[in-house]
């Protein structure tokens, strides 16, 4: 009998020409992606070769990083923080200067931080490329001019045009309307400002110390204005990423969840910032990883204390909530020689004295500011306290429909700057990422007790109605029918816990076959992180490219 011969096989090919062969799709899809704004959005007369170019080099940075994960990431936490990082640079640079919430006044405190100065003056001000950069970016540009008309396109045509949602803005009712691009013209021109800034409303130190250390790397290595902002968020986003970093590690049970809430686009959007919800975020994300470990020694008692003081030294008094966490925590992951009472005690001394020594040094310190006034005529915290404990069911009402109009703010994911840029593919494609990745740690049926569980749901729904009660007592009117001032960004921590329950109920009705084992975290990273790298692009489309050149250039 004549021996069947097998098969000849391909020659497998060695790692290192798998990945370079990959540049190959990389490369297609970053060229793809700017001819396809060359079509649609018919920039001709910009210089396409090098929006390429940029876009080339940007694909092929996202490629090296994910090499150097695979190849030299030992452990999955390691991974995640390279990704969140990577990711979170790419937010950086495609949100313009100061349009994060509150970033214009985060970016002076931390200028003058960074100077030096640890007291607060408003007659104070700053050097003269600082205000420059103000006078450039002076506020949220997103529908600050909104309009439907007859344009002419690049070609000279008569064209229709939409710029609802598309960052132009308009001086005076019949002034010239102006894009981003005209706002870094006119900083890089060096046309000196009208008018000089001084030190902004807003009086803490600590969380803005991250920021402060960029902005003196940056003048360090002879960078201006622009570019200590630019440091500072990248600062800021080290600081991010390090916290998200920690829980990873610590956090047994439930990853892919807390993957996915930390590489939201819109949890990126903030610790790519100024603002100090980006360490906020963290340490959110760092206490809550505390409810997902096997075992709480000492040196994570400490952990946790230093993290709830600093979470309360950013956001006071509504942050006490989080000091239930260690009372709900399973009986048998306490492996610690503190007791949970004292724990909690500790935490709640620590940060109510830490808190009203903030306060004390914000009115000690501060010089020349007179009466600050509130933003909104006929907010008083008093009387709307009063109205609410007179009206208890009007004001559960309100907190519902409050809710209800707000999509309970899970539909609000893809909303960037102060409720100012919607993105509505990342408002539908967000909520079906962490679902995904909720269903991703359905790995323990055991995972949660009921009376743990009960307790942390117990803590989501309690932070929402206290988060709200927060706002509606200090920024909405006396008995206005709705909680105004909210964004889903302060919702972000009791998604996280909600998403955990969604994880526990789910492990007993599916099965998954990546249950238990490295692959589910590492198609948790792809999905999150692809995420959150369409964020970065939708985002950066809706500032520099959308309708603006099709109607004004």
């Amino acid at each position: 009998m004549n021996e069947r011969t097998s098969p000849r096989r391909l020659p497998r090919l060695p790692a290192w020409a798998g990945w370079l062969l990959g540049l190959a799709p990389v490369t297609a899809l970053a060229v793809g992606l700017v001819y396809y704004w060359r079509v649609f959005y018919s920039f001709d007369r910009m210089a396409a070769g090098l929006f390429t170019l940029l876009a080339c080099t940007v694909a092929w940075a996202l490629y090296l990083a994910v090499f150097l994960a695979v190849r030299l990431g030992r452990s999955f936490a390691g991974r995640a923080a390279v990704c969140i990082f990577v990711c979170g640079a790419l937010f950086c640079f495609a949100n313009p200067p100061l349009q994060a919430p509150d970033e214009t006044d985060h970016y002076l405190r931390s200028y003058a931080i960074s100077l030096g100065r640890l007291d607060f003056d408003a007659d104070r001000g700053y050097p003269e490329d600082v205000d420059r950069l103000l006078a450039a970016f002076p506020g949220a540009w997103v529908n600050a001019h909104t309009s439907v008309g007859w344009g002419e396109n690049s070609q000279g045509a008569e064209a229709p045009y939409d710029s609802s949602g598309y960052a132009l803005k308009q001086w005076g009712e019949d002034g010239e309307v102006l894009s981003v691009a005209d706002s870094f013209a006119q900083y890089l021109s060096g046309e000196p400002a009208k008018e000089k800034v001084t030190e902004p409303i807003s009086l803490m130190i600590l969380p803005f110390v991250p920021q402060a250390l960029g902005m003196v790397l940056a003048r360090l290595v002879g960078l201006g204005a622009l570019g200590c902002l630019y440091a500072g968020r990248l600062a800021n986003l080290a600081c991010y990423t390090l916290l998200c970093w920690l829980a990873l590690r610590g956090c047994r049970r439930y990853q892919p969840v807390f993957l996915g809430v930390m590489l939201l686009p819109l949890s990126l959007y903030m610790a790519a910032s100024l603002s100090y919800d980006a360490t906020l975020l963290g340490f959110y994300y760092l206490v809550a990883s505390y409810y997902c470990r096997d075992e709480i020694r000492d040196r994570d008692v400490y952990a946790f204390f230093a993290a709830f003081v600093l979470m309360n030294v950013a956001k006071p008094y509504i942050n006490l909530l989080w000091i239930v966490l260690p009372l709900i925590l399973p009986r048998r992951a306490w492996k610690t020689r503190w007791k949970k009472w004292q724990v909690a005690l500790a935490g709640l001394v620590g940060a109510v004295v830490v808190t009203r020594f903030i306060e004390w040094y914000g009115v000690a310190f501060r010089h020349n500011y007179g009466t600050i006034e509130r933003m909104i005529e006929g907010v008083e915290q008093l009387p709307q306290l009063a109205f609410i404990l007179s009206n208890p069911l009007r004001y559960i009402a309100v907190l519902f429909g409050t809710l209800y109009e707000n999509e309970f703010f899970i539909g609000q994911l893809g909303v960037f700057g102060s409720l100012d840029l919607p993105i509505p593919l990342l408002n539908i494609l967000c909520p079906a990422v962490l679902l995904f990745c909720a269903a991703l740690s359905v790995h323990e049926k055991s995972s949660l007790r009921p009376l743990p569980a009960a307790g942390l749901g117990a803590l989501g729904v309690v932070y929402i109605a206290g988060a709200m009660t927060a706002m509606y007592i200090t920024y909405t009117p006396v008995g206005m029918v709705r909680v105004i001032g909210l964004q889903a960004r302060y919702f972000l921590p009791v998604f996280l816990m909600l998403l955990v329950l969604v994880a526990a109920l789910l492990s007993h009705v599916l099965e998954p076959k990546l249950a238990g084992t490295g692959k589910a975290l590492n198609v948790a990273l792809v999905t999150a992180g692809g995420t959150a790298v369409l964020g970065a692009v939708l985002l950066f489309q809706h500032w520099f490219i959308g309708p603006v050149y099709t109607i004004y250039l």
